[in-house]
């Protein structure tokens, strides 16, 4: 039975489950169904997402998933540096999942992860390949519990997101969702939830079970603390973040790296106003250049109307450092960490380093179940002396000292349908128009793109 015929199959009798759905949680194992231990009648979903296992209901096996097709077409991909591709290409992602609660103080839970592409001019990465692994494995013990206070730990391999997704994220964009092996200890009070973490990031394989367990080139840990209702500010979010590489590559640096991130975020809403402000600094060293590097990002949204139907009007803008001056022992160039993979729209052409952006949209709800988004965003590189990179920090071009910083327009279209919490269907479309400093590096055309993403949960 291939993928194709088990979505059909699943999207039919998952629609007689619609009633009895939840939300879907981005993070699957932040989903709970123990309330379920109190209703006496169980529909099939229902059992499925809550299996009894004892007579006090407190032990439990709750099953899930997720199957993904996603279509792509480029024209220019890669600003006509990359092959053509006449066709475009399909990758599908299958996600499984079991969540076994023992008691009220012991969890185990398990995910398996198959990602495939098809139809690729160039041979696909590992974040778009990797035909089957153990996603995620982890245990939870909760060490202390009362009506306050709740103290948890977790060892094993688990998705990590923090704050807006800016440095930390399970990246749902890419075909391959990422991972870390590892520890942590999770408080979660009234108004304050702190998490405290050292890991090993799970790096992605093409093959059967072969993802590199605890993995030495990276390691990764740190605490972030979110504080809620905080007077004057609505939500402050405080972290630190420390990641030691063995081999690192920059603008004109390569070695090991250390780099520590210190960083603030206030958050919240405002009647009809949504904000988001962030700063965080980088300091540390790759070989013998050290770190100082940096970023400011701003993410207001206003709708224009207290109806659901409401038009929302948003702007982003975020200034990103880059490398100042080649060869002078220092480096500005900003590390993003662990970021989600369609940073600036899903078509993912630029990463969050070396960047001065403006990015103004609009979000309308056509309906209950169809919203259509507009993007407008412009690029400059900030520093003249730095490339440009993927989302995933490699250098896309090098820096060229005499050429302009502005990198070009970016203009994208997103119609999304939700008919109910199982599926989601979006078709998406992003011209890019090619600034002078794309001209002088590469072949420069102007790049088009659209894709199709059809996604099941359950």
């Amino acid at each position: 039975m291939n993928m194709k015929t088990i979505f059909c199959i699943l999207i039919t009798v998952l629609l007689a489950a619609q009633a009895s759905a939840q939300p879907f949680m981005s993070l699957r194992y932040d989903e709970h169904y123990a309330y379920l231990k109190d209703s006496t009648r169980l529909n099939w979903y229902q059992q499925m997402k809550y299996d009894r296992l004892s007579s006090s209901g407190n032990s439990f096996v709750s099953f899930g998933g997720e199957v993904r097709y996603q279509y792509f077409k480029f024209k220019n991909e890669g600003w006509g540096d990359a092959a053509e591709d006449n066709d475009g290409f399909i990758l599908n992602r299958l996600l499984l999942h079991a969540d076994l609660h023992l008691n009220k103080r012991i969890r185990l839970f398990t995910q398996l992860q198959s990602s495939i592409a098809v139809g690729r001019a160039e041979p696909p990465s590992p974040v778009e390949l990797n035909e089957l692994d153990m996603h995620q494995l982890f245990a939870d013990a909760i060490l202390l519990q009362d009506e306050d206070n709740t103290l948890t730990f977790r060892a094993g391999r688990q998705e990590m997101n923090y704050g807006s997704s800016r440095l930390i994220s399970p990246r749902e964009g890419p075909n391959n969702r990422q991972a870390f092996d590892g520890f942590k200890l999770l408080l979660k009070k009234k108004r304050v939830k702190a998490d405290v973490f050292f890991t090993r990031y799970v790096r992605s394989k093409k093959g059967i079970f072969n993802d590199q367990a605890f993995d030495k080139n990276t390691q990764f840990g740190g605490a972030y603390v979110v504080m809620n209702s905080v007077p004057l500010l609505g939500n402050v979010d405080v972290y630190y973040m420390g990641i030691r590489k063995e081999t690192s590559a920059w603008a004109d640096v390569k070695g090991k790296e250390l780099r520590h991130s210190v960083g603030s975020r206030i958050w919240g809403k405002i009647k009809r106003w949504t904000y988001d402000f962030e700063g965080l600094f980088q300091f540390g060293d790759v070989a013998n250049a050290s770190i100082r590097a940096w970023t400011l990002s701003s993410n207001n949204a206003y709708q224009l109307g207290d109806s659901e139907s409401a038009p929302t009007l948003g702007l982003k803008t975020e200034m990103i450092s880059g490398d100042k001056r080649p060869g002078d022992g220092k480096i500005q160039s900003f590390n993003p960490l662990f970021p989600r993979g369609a940073y600036f729209g899903y078509a993912a052409l630029i990463g969050p380093s070396n960047l001065f952006d403006v990015h103004p949209s609009i979000g309308v709800p056509l309906s209950s179940t169809v919203s259509a988004f507009v993007d407008y965003d412009l690029f400059w590189r900030y520093s003249l002396h730095d490339g440009i990179y993927t989302p995933g920090v490699a250098m896309i071009y090098p820096a060229e000292d005499g050429s302009s910083k502005f990198i070009g327009h970016q203009i994208s279209g997103t119609l999304e349908y939700v008919p109910n919490p199982f599926v989601f269907i979006r078709v998406e479309t992003t011209w890019f128009k090619a600034g002078d400093y794309i001209k002088s590096v590469g072949a420069g055309k102007n790049i088009y793109y659209f894709g199709v993403t059809t996604t099941l949960r359950f």
